[in-house]
């Protein structure tokens, strides 16, 4: 078996799996049904008792899944809870270091089994047979429990903090499970750190009628990204994907930015509903992404893409490796661990190792570059900077989807074909992608509003701007964005693709 054998396989292990998985996605019905019956509970009963209103929803919310993984997660909760109470209580450094070390490898030595185990057994086998050593690959048949890897990590980083006594271990165990298992950001973030979350969850709310409505605006923003942008460009993305040797030269390269583009509607459009939802009960969570694809450098893209997964990165794993404060070999070093690790996170496979290997490269090298020019002014436009970047990441993300490294290489080598004749190549891709004149205007319409409200992100809070204007001018906006799901929205809603992280 190859090691290209052994992902396909995989990938079709999952594909057959998820067919049998049931979520309580944020775009179906069973939330719609959900979300106003716990927003009504959570005001009605008295202060005292709202943590457990949070935390029953919050299981309900993940049951709706799988029921038997309820147990994961309160493993997971009761392991950090009670490590933390052990680390702050020791004195002695070295047993700090037992009690927050074993939670480390309890927690990941779970994450391994769920998400990696049957990957790292293929790629034994296959690296023992290629040296002719007889040997079976043992697989496990187990789902992988949705969100693990972000309430995994969110519990680590909790116990971490307590270790470096940043914040006390939380006594109430009821309410330190609350905030591991927060159903807005449950199963694709952002990753919650303790001195933000637990405190908002713990203390008197008092129902504020601003912070409810602009979560409501910022929930159809969400809505609009995830299911008119993301859903539409995800039937080309996956059209392209399924056979890409079937379609054009033009047809490639469009999805290759199309992919971009859905990646970034479905992941920020669920993080816009998530804050959105959880302003609705007075609570605060991180701002997960600020306009990445107007970023200049790779380096700049990942200080505004999923911002809570990147600091969690570079405060367990980068700084404590040294960071920047080593020498430059050193430091190059660091980068590369870390997406490497970050590349890994994503997904049980070599491809996106590489992808996170290829982003991380980058940032060594536009270091280096920075270094030498660091007192030269940047001649280049910022425009051009932006769509240089625009490109470079695009091209990265063809790693992050494609299945096997030889079907990422073909996207990016032949997406030239027919580019002797532009016209042709551009209209016969388009039409190979079934894409009509008004197919197109509409598409470009809806990449156009994106872009305009990311831009203009980048300065104001354009929510609040709007909520500003006349009475009957922000209501027309309001109106017609709700209109403009209802009109555009694709007959079938894909999955979030950060559900399966």
């Amino acid at each position: 078996m190859t090691i290209t054998g052994f992902w396909v396989n995989i990938k079709k292990n999952v594909e057959i799996v998820n067919k049998e998985e049931k979520y309580m996605l944020f775009n179906s019905l069973q939330y719609a049904f959900f979300l106003p019956i716990v927003f009504a509970l959570y005001w009605v009963v008295p202060h005292k008792r709202r943590w457990f209103v949070i935390l029953l929803s919050s299981y309900y919310f993940y049951m709706s899944w799988n029921a038997k993984y309820l147990l994961l997660i309160m493993f997971i909760t009761g392991i950090s809870y009670a490590g933390a109470i052990l680390v702050e209580r020791e004195k002695k450094i070295a047993k700090k270091k037992f009690w927050v070390g074993g939670v480390i490898v309890i927690s990941l030595a779970l994450l391994f089994v769920f998400k990696y185990f049957n990957f790292v057994s293929g790629l034994i086998v296959t690296l023992l047979h290629m040296a002719s050593i007889p040997a079976s690959e043992i697989v496990l048949s187990l789902l992988l429990p949705v969100g693990i890897s972000f309430y995994t990590f969110q519990a680590i980083g909790y116990t971490i903090d307590v270790y470096r006594g940043e914040i006390p271990a939380e006594r109430h165990l009821g309410k330190y499970a609350a905030f591991v298992s927060f159903f807005p950001q449950l199963v694709a973030g952002p990753i919650e750190r303790t001195s933000n979350l637990l405190p908002q969850l713990k203390e008197e709310r008092f129902f504020d009628y601003g912070q409810a409505t602009y979560g409501l605006k910022l929930m159809a923003w969400g809505y609009f990204k995830k299911i008119v942008i993301a859903d539409t460009l995800a039937a080309y993305v996956d059209k392209i994907y399924g056979d890409m040797h079937f379609f054009s030269g033009f047809a490639r390269l469009a999805v290759i930015f199309f992919f971009s583009i859905q990646i970034y509607c479905d992941f920020s459009g669920y993080s816009d509903i998530a804050r959105g939802t959880a302003k609705l009960f007075g609570v605060e969570l991180m701002e997960n992404f600020k306009s990445p694809y107007f970023s200049t450098s790779v380096r700049e893209f990942w200080r505004r893409w999923h911002i809570s997964l990147s600091t969690w990165f570079r405060d367990y794993v980068y700084i404590p490796l040294g960071g920047n404060r080593v020498s430059r070999l050193r430091n190059a070093v660091n980068i590369m661990i870390t997406f490497l690790l970050s590349g890994l996170w994503h997904g049980a496979s070599l491809t996106f190792v590489a992808w996170g290997g290829l982003h991380g490269g980058m940032q060594v090298l536009e270091k280096q570059v920075d270094a030498r020019k660091k007192e030269k002014k940047h001649k280049i436009p910022y425009a051009v900077r932006v769509i240089i970047n625009f490109i470079i990441v695009s091209a990265l993300w063809v790693f992050f989807r494609a299945q096997r490294f030889k079907d990422a290489a073909y996207m990016l080598v032949y997406w030239y074909q027919g580019l002797n004749n532009p016209v042709r190549w551009v209209v016969g891709g388009f039409g190979n992608l079934g894409i009509g004149a008004m197919t197109a205007v509409k598409l470009l319409l809806m990449i156009l509003l994106l872009a305009v409200f990311d831009y203009i992100s980048l300065k104001k809070d354009v929510i609040a701007c709007i909520g500003k204007w006349k009475l009957p001018c922000r209501w027309a906006v309001y109106i017609g964005l709700i209109v403009l799901i209802f009109l555009w929205a694709p007959a079938e809603s894909a999955e979030f693709i950060y559900f399966d992280f």
